[in-house]
């Protein structure tokens, strides 16, 4: 029997820089929202693009990735799993949740109109 797993794959923009927090256990954070997007052509021939939205949250070095290297517009491939919450908001009124825990993390396109060296990230930056 085949065994499944909680995996997601997303490629899109950030839709804000990134917020980072460190913890008191030392722990860093990060969070943004990613936009994915869909062009398809409808029933009369118009083209159409859809946008979904999608809350990536990141821990430990590749926080600190993120941190450093990405802001609002840039275009990421993450891997990872969804996780669904609840919580109560300052009303009492019960909230849910659905984010991505991303695992791994590839920044595509470019960062300040000049392509990102693979090799500045990839021997100081990465964890593995």
């Amino acid at each position: 029997m085949n065994q499944l797993k909680n995996r997601v794959q997303l490629i899109g923009n950030l839709g804000k820089d990134p917020e980072v927090r460190r913890l008191q256990d030392n722990k860093i954070v990060a969070q943004f929202p990613l936009a994915t997007s869909e062009t398809y052509k409808n029933s009369k021939g118009e083209k159409v693009e859809e946008t979904q939205w999608h809350q990536v949250v990141i821990w430990g070095r590749l926080a600190e990735i993120v941190e450093k290297y990405l802001q609002k517009g840039n275009q990421v491939a993450i891997e990872g799993r969804l996780t669904h919450r609840s919580y109560d908001d300052k009303d009492g009124i019960k909230r849910y949740v659905t984010e991505v825990i991303a695992t791994d993390l590839l920044m595509l396109g470019k960062k300040n109109d000049e392509p990102v060296a693979e090799k500045e990230v990839a021997e100081n930056d990465l964890p593995f």
